[in-house]
């Protein structure tokens, strides 16, 4: 099933040196402040979240605002490159259209049906593989859904633009990279990026990102990155909090059932 003929074996954006100052900037922060920000931000939410109502509001929005304004240094770098176009940062449509509809289709069931299987099992008081990672970003009340639903979606959206459509033209086309290692620098940031959930996040950020960056390099577009990345962050910020263990209410069952 062809999706898009990917990206070109000479792939090589063209950066002014005022876009490459941007760049380099945005790039530094990735490597270096993103991971440091992201620990100190949500050890600061963990702490604050059963004590103050509108910690996680509060954190929520500060994160909708920080992920727009890293997208917009994005935008900065490509009007500041006239030789680079909006395909260089992977803002492309994949070439079949209804090829990409049927992946994102079968990703969003995929999805649904493992969110509702993680949904009984914290309902239930079980283990969510890496859900106590992110259990102070997990909604309890309505106004913090929608907002934990408009952070998937940005975060989706604007993750996949500067992690993987600028730091992998930023590779290729400042660093001299090939296109594969600036790649693989992508995910290694990115992995730096998951920091804050210990080093279980981190593995689970460089397991994701090998995904979105690969289908990011077969497809040149980041359309499905984004629709994969965002079907995922939904599921995972509208779990619900995880009951505690024996909290319960035991039922009988005459055979046992399998988990």
């Amino acid at each position: 099933m062809t999706i898009s003929s990917g990206l070109a074996p000479d792939f090589a954006p063209d950066f002014s040196a005022a876009s490459m100052a941007v760049a380099a900037v945005l790039g530094a922060y990735l490597l270096l402040g993103e991971p440091l920000l992201g620990r100190r931000l949500y050890g600061s939410l963990a702490r604050r979240r059963d004590t103050e109502p509108r910690a996680l509001v509060g954190y929520f929005t500060f994160v909708l605002a920080f992920w727009w304004v890293l997208a917009a240094l994005a935008g900065v770098v490509l009007l500041l490159s006239p030789a680079m176009s909006a395909a260089d940062l992977g803002i492309a449509a994949p070439e079949s259209p209804v090829s990409a509809a049927v992946v994102i289709v079968a990703v969003v069931a995929v999805s649904v049906v493992s969110g509702r299987k993680m949904r009984a099992l914290a309902e239930g008081g079980r283990n969510v593989p890496g859900l106590a990672s992110i259990q102070a970003m997990l909604p309890r009340t309505p106004q913090e859904r929608r907002l934990a639903i408009a952070v998937a979606v940005t975060d989706g959206i604007c993750a996949e633009l500067v992690y993987r459509g600028l730091l992998i033209a930023f590779g290729v086309g400042v660093l001299g990279l090939n296109l594969y290692a600036a790649a693989a620098l992508s995910v290694l940031v990115y992995a730096l990026a998951g920091l804050y959930q210990g080093r279980s996040g981190a593995i689970a950020f460089a397991l994701v990102g090998v995904l979105f960056a690969g289908l990011y390099v077969s497809t040149g577009s980041l359309l499905l990155p984004v629709a994969i990345h965002v079907a995922l962050s939904i599921r995972d910020l509208t779990l619900p909090v995880p009951a505690p263990i024996g909290s319960v209410t035991p039922t009988y069952e005459p055979t046992p059932k399998g988990s």
